[in-house]
């Protein structure tokens, strides 16, 4: 048995793939339609991610070490002082997320460097 993304019954036919890219976004299984928008609404504005699994969320909150450390470097620390460690983690997924479709992008163009 699959279960809903949102509520856990379930599954029943229903799928979402955020911008009908298999290759780049996970198909998430829900029970409902009524299921199906909401997450569908939430990976919208959260750029196709409905749940950090645990290893992705410890993974940025780890990488958010690195990213002190090289503001610190550049002296580009005091902009980011205030900022919360949500919005510390939104910059860090924006550059994962960039980071991992220019290697896609190479690699479906066949330009894989040797």
């Amino acid at each position: 048995m699959r279960a809903c993304t949102l509520c856990s019954r379930e599954a029943r036919g229903f799928y979402y793939t955020h911008q009908l890219r298999p290759d780049r976004y996970p198909t998430y299984p829900f029970c409902s339609l009524r299921c199906l928008n909401a997450s569908a609404a939430i990976a919208k504005r959260n750029h196709g991610v409905i749940d950090k699994t645990e290893l992705e969320i410890q993974a940025i909150k780890a990488a958010r070490r690195n990213f002190a450390e090289v503001l610190t470097e550049l002296g580009l620390m005091a902009p980011f002082h205030d900022r919360t460690p949500e919005e510390i983690d939104r910059i860090i997924e924006a550059c994962i997320d960039g980071f991992q479709e220019a290697m896609r992008r190479e690699t479906l163009n066949d330009d894989i460097p040797f």
